[in-house]
């Protein structure tokens, strides 16, 4: 068994796009060096958004609010989260999300992520895709190859 506490982890703070996506992080799993699965702690403020919408193809991830409401943005359209409500993300394109904080006070949720690679992320709206090879998304160091292409940036695969 492996074991630690969120009260003695650091967190990890994220601002970008000019102030809209803000929150805050801890990698539960990584301190305890999960392997094969994932699962961060998420601290997202009133009005903030978190990662840019997007899925991936090898990993399927949950979704548990522990505090506060906001709303996950889904392939199918906007759904009202709040604490107690679990949800999975396949990993494919019905997968896709981005949390966003529509209230007025902090929205606290864990991820869970199965650790499959190499894995592919598609970010539809940024027209972006990122490849990660010898450890997954997620911040784990070790990777051997990590990139993010534009998504038409395709090339034959024979040179003529």
């Amino acid at each position: 068994m492996r074991k630690t506490n969120e009260g003695d982890l650091d967190w990890t703070e994220y601002d970008h796009e000019g102030g809209e996506t803000v929150f805050r992080r801890k990698q539960l799993a990584d301190a305890v060096g999960a392997e094969d699965i994932g699962c961060s702690l998420y601290e997202l403020p009133a009005g903030k958004r978190s990662w840019p919408y997007h899925y991936h193809t090898a990993n399927e991830e949950a979704i548990y609010v522990l505090a506060g409401a906001g709303v996950l943005r889904a392939e199918d359209g906007e759904h009202d989260i709040v604490a107690g409500d679990y949800v999975t993300l396949p990993a494919d394109e019905s997968g896709g999300h981005r949390v966003v904080n529509d209230g007025d006070e902090e929205l606290r949720y864990l991820a869970v992520s199965t650790m499959r690679e190499p894995d592919v992320t598609m970010y539809p709206e940024m027209d972006k895709v990122g490849v990660f090879v010898g450890a997954p998304p997620g911040g784990r160091s070790g990777r051997d190859f990590q990139a993010y292409f534009p998504e038409n940036a395709g090339v034959e695969y024979w040179e003529e």
